[in-house]
């Protein structure tokens, strides 16, 4: 398999499908194509396993099969290895691991917005407006829920590593970077998921990478 992602130190959505590969536990190989860069247009063409249809990353090459989607590439690799391996197996928690990680899709975009993923930045108290503040509120009441209900079984939303954490991963680092407040509980899972040996891969590789893009590193806006 090959899986074309961006850069680490900027794509939230390249960090959900590289951490989808590594969990299903199958081999793959890493390309990486710079985003927004002057030539990106271009080199979208003419980069070898970029699919045509969407021209955006990550893109999963499984011989001759092609997920251009985070959420498509996690369940077209469950399918291949076992929904078990990526989604709990009681009903309940299932139901409730499939509505949160369907949401992250459709769902943040003012935290996005004021906050775009940058592993590398650490900015102090960052300011953001009531439509972020109800984004965060919205995903610390779905770590709550998760941890309180399916978190017994050890430090992650339903206890074992599991397709929530890979999509809220990234809200993790965005938490990180902007110095988000949040409860003892959130601190607790955040801490695990920083230090989990996958995302201390991908932190240091974001961090030797020398690129930057200027539009995710302007200054955050004074509200």
């Amino acid at each position: 398999m090959k899986l074309i992602i961006g850069n680490k130190n900027y794509s939230s959505w390249s960090l959900r499908g590289w951490l989808a590969c590594k969990q299903s536990g199958l081999a793959f190989e890493e390309i990486q194509v710079p985003l927004y860069g002057d030539d990106w247009d271009q080199r979208k063409k003419e980069t070898e396993g970029i699919a045509p249809s969407s021209g955006k990353v990550p893109v999963l090459w499984d011989d001759d099969a092609v997920v251009w989607d985070s959420l498509a590439l996690l369940e077209y690799l469950a399918d291949k290895v076992g929904r078990d391996r990526f989604w709990p197996k009681a009903d309940d928690a299932r139901a409730m691991a499939r509505s949160m990680v369907a949401e992250m899709p459709s769902s943040f975009q003012a935290l996005r917005t004021q906050c775009p993923m940058n592993v590398r930045r650490r900015v102090e108290g960052a300011s953001i407006d009531d439509a972020a503040k109800s984004d965060i509120v919205r995903v610390l009441t779905l770590w709550a829920e998760a941890r309180a209900r399916f978190g017994k079984g050890g430090p992650y939303l339903f206890g074992t590593f599991s397709a929530a954490d890979i999509f809220y991963a990234p809200v993790v680092s965005r938490f990180t970077s902007y110095g988000i407040g949040v409860p003892g509980f959130a601190l607790a899972y955040m801490e695990a998921i920083w230090s989990h040996e996958w995302l201390q891969s991908w932190i240091a590789a974001a961090e030797a990478e020398d690129s930057t893009i200027a539009q995710f590193e302007a200054e955050p806006v004074k509200r």
